[in-house]
C-alpha cells in the first residue's frame, strides 16, 4: 500500500460514492468499474465490506498520471 500513495496524491485506485459522476472529469481520473465487478475482487459479484457489512455501491476511479 506504501508504494501506491505519496505525501501529495493518491497514485492508487479509490472507491467512491455513486455520486460521484456528477463531478466526474475524464480528464483527472479514469473509470476502473463497480467494486463488485473487479476481477481481482475476492468476493468478485458481492460489494466490498466493512466489518463485516457490505457497503454501499462503489465506483472505483484512479488519477490519471
Amino acid at each position: 500500500m506504501q508504494g501506491l500513495s505519496s505525501r501529495e496524491k493518491c497514485n492508487g485506485v479509490m472507491g467512491v460514492p455513486i455520486t460521484f459522476l456528477d463531478k466526474y472529469n475524464p480528464n483527472q481520473f479514469i473509470i476502473i468499474g463497480l467494486d463488485r465487478y473487479v476481477a481481482d475482487n475476492p468476493r468478485f459479484g458481492h460489494r466490498f465490506t466493512v466489518n463485516g457489512k457490505e457497503t454501499y455501491a462503489r465506483i472505483l476511479i484512479k488519477r490519471r498520471m
